[in-house]
């Protein structure tokens, strides 16, 4: 299984089968945090934690406090995440399991498009 970022101009696959989406909140500068599994036919949420509530990012019933942070689990499956980067947030960082986070532009330049995170077509 392989996890592939692409944007308009390049494409780069990384062999993993779980990682971590970490973002900004673009108004109230509150991290959120996604944990993805990567599937044939494509990403399953498996738990989300934000660290407080604002604009835009109500928690769903049954979210959890714990530790300063609101985590919860959804029964979600995308095909694909498309990630619009902005020169006015931080980039979103990815984690892979075992590294670091990392922001997106360490693997693909943040050139104002749209960045798709999917499963790789073999």
């Amino acid at each position: 299984m392989a996890l592939c970022l692409t944007t308009a101009v390049t494409s780069i696959k990384l062999l993993v089968t779980a990682f971590t989406l970490v973002w900004t909140h673009s108004i109230e500068k509150i991290d959120w945090q996604e944990q993805w599994q990567v599937q044939p036919d494509g990403l399953q949420l498996l738990a989300a934690t934000v660290r407080g509530s604002g604009a835009g990012m109500e928690v769903p019933d049954g979210a959890v406090w714990h530790d300063g942070a609101w985590t919860y689990a959804l029964p979600l499956r995308v095909p694909a995440l498309r990630l619009t980067r902005s020169p006015y947030v931080p980039d979103y960082r990815l984690c892979l399991p075992g590294q670091p986070c990392q922001p997106l532009w360490h693997w693909l330049p943040a050139d104002d498009t749209v960045t798709t995170v999917a499963p790789c077509k073999d």
